[in-house]
């Protein structure tokens, strides 16, 4: 047994956001490669599925397959407990609170909403109060050793180079008063008050992280705590399995918009630096910064802060992203696609703009109408307006190079055992970016496409066609252009 799998065993650990991504991923590798007695994990209810029924259907969820066919009992040792961070008071009964401060000695705050354009009443909310809540219920547990708080590495994106320290002077208001006008000011005024409380944030999202972080800072006082940055979390490389992902959001988005063939055109420098780390990876070095921050004692002054995105040995670009998204998109078409799948980049908004109305508002309206004439519902010309808003929103984070200083993520990672390495590896610097990919893209077929791996086969054939149609159609339209070109020409000379 390692090093740190010596220390969670037989320890209590409370866990917010265990229904997300990274946190199921950190739940199933407490599960497959640790002896952890009690992981409480808070849940809501959501959309009509109270949270028992929520967490039922996890066995049924593909993260946690190869558990249970090891370990069909696993699942016993997580506890789902009733809250809910939009509330005042995180929505926990008295009795459940006594519980978590009696038995709880492990925290991981990872709870958010990671919409970037989400109302700000309700990013404070959850973003913000809840942090701070979390705080006080860490500081009533009497067997605390350590609390680990799940943030951004963009949580200060305000400026290019982020070290691992705090950053308050960069926001317009402080937490607390924040805090307190959200409480004193009905919720359409606090949202109509977002441009000027964000400053130069480009989101509710990052704002809030920021905010959360300054409470950290300033309410934490002597709690064994610490903060987690990672970059822009993405599909697993190696664990659970490789590939797995079950959400849409961010670059993913873009790279199965390609691979649907609905998307064409994007804003994205490709020569800006990707800020991007799987989630297994990230998973490996939460755990690691819980262990770190327990065994370590706190130095005067601020809390530890761990940035995690790709080494300055193996960085990657956002061009680097779509080639390599782009050459292995043959490897694993879908047949689901709807034209063979391109993507063209572009930094200017208006040349965005104005392609978008070929490459897709065109086509789309096209479609639409023979949905209609076929008696169903359209459904292009919505999809297209969601997909431009979410590349408005990624914009900033897709055309600007950050560089990030990760001596703390270093220094954990030297401190660890060549044991620990293996079991919780997150070395960004031995991650194979072109072998990443290839996984990627076979898990975004497999667990977002909904598409068995015998398919791959029909897949080839469709896309082969799509190709010849795609050609076929690129010479057409030569063809008109040269013949309008020669006309006008023609009447020029006549002129």
């Amino acid at each position: 047994m390692s090093e740190i799998q010596t220390f969670y065993k037989d320890k209590t650990m409370l866990l917010t956001g265990g229904s997300g991504f990274l946190g199921k991923v950190i739940i199933e590798k407490l599960l497959r490669t640790t002896e952890v007695k009690r992981i409480y994990v808070l849940l809501r209810a959501k959309r009509g599925q109270e949270i028992q029924e929520r967490y039922v259907a996890w066995e049924s969820d593909p993260v946690f397959e190869i558990l249970l066919k090891t370990q069909p009992k696993a699942m016993q040792r997580v506890a789902p407990i009733r809250a809910d961070c939009l509330e005042p008071d995180l929505g926990m009964s008295d009795t459940d609170r006594r519980l978590l401060a009696a038995e709880v000695q492990i925290v991981i705050h990872g709870a958010a909403t990671v919409r970037f354009n989400e109302q700000l009443h309700v990013a404070l909310a959850i973003n913000t109060r809840a942090t701070r809540l979390m705080v006080q219920l860490a500081k009533q547990m009497v067997k605390l050793e350590a609390y680990v708080h799940v943030s951004t590495a963009y949580s200060n994106c305000v400026v290019e180079k982020i070290e691992e320290k705090f950053y308050p002077e960069h926001l317009s208001c402080s937490a607390d008063k924040v805090l307190k006008l959200s409480e004193m000011l009905d919720i359409e005024m606090i949202d109509n008050m977002a441009p000027a409380l964000m400053g130069r944030y480009p989101n509710t999202y990052t704002y809030t992280k920021a905010l959360a972080e300054q409470v950290i800072q300033r309410e934490a006082g002597d709690l064994p705590i610490a903060i987690f940055r990672p970059g822009v979390i993405i599909a697993s490389y190696k664990e659970p399995m490789p590939g797995w992902i079950d959400n849409l959001y961010g670059p993913i988005a873009v790279l199965y918009g390609v691979a649907f063939g609905v998307l064409r055109i994007t804003r994205l420098n490709v020569k800006a630096q990707a800020g991007i780390v799987p989630v297994d990876y990230s998973a490996c070095m939460a755990l690691a910064a819980v262990w770190h921050t327990a065994i370590e004692s706190r130095p005067q002054g601020d809390p530890a802060i761990y940035n995690f995105t790709p080494s300055e040995d193996n960085l990657i670009t956002w061009g680097g992203f779509r080639d390599r998204s782009q050459n292995l998109v043959s490897h694993y078409p879908l047949t689901k696609m709807m034209w063979c799948p391109f993507l063209h980049c572009t930094t200017s908004p208006w040349l965005f703009r104005l392609v978008a109305y070929f490459y897709h508002l065109l086509p789309g309206y096209a479609i639409d109408v023979v949905l209609r004439l076929r008696g169903q519902k359209p459904r292009m010309i919505k999809l297209y307006d969601k997909i431009h808003k979410n590349i408005d929103v990624l914009a900033p984070f897709v055309d600007t190079t950050w560089k990030f200083d990760t001596a703390n993520t270093q220094r954990l990672w030297k401190r660890m055992s060549s044991l620990d390495h293996n079991i919780f590896d997150f070395n960004m610097r031995g991650l194979n970016w072109d072998d990443y990919f290839m996984q990627a893209l076979s898990g975004i077929r497999i667990y977002l496409g909904k598409e068995e791996p015998h398919t791959i086969v029909r897949g080839k054939k469709i896309l082969w066609r799509f190709k010849v149609l795609h050609r076929i159609l690129q010479l057409t339209l030569c063809c008109g252009a040269a013949a309008l070109l020669w006309s006008l020409h023609k009447v020029l000379a006549v002129i």
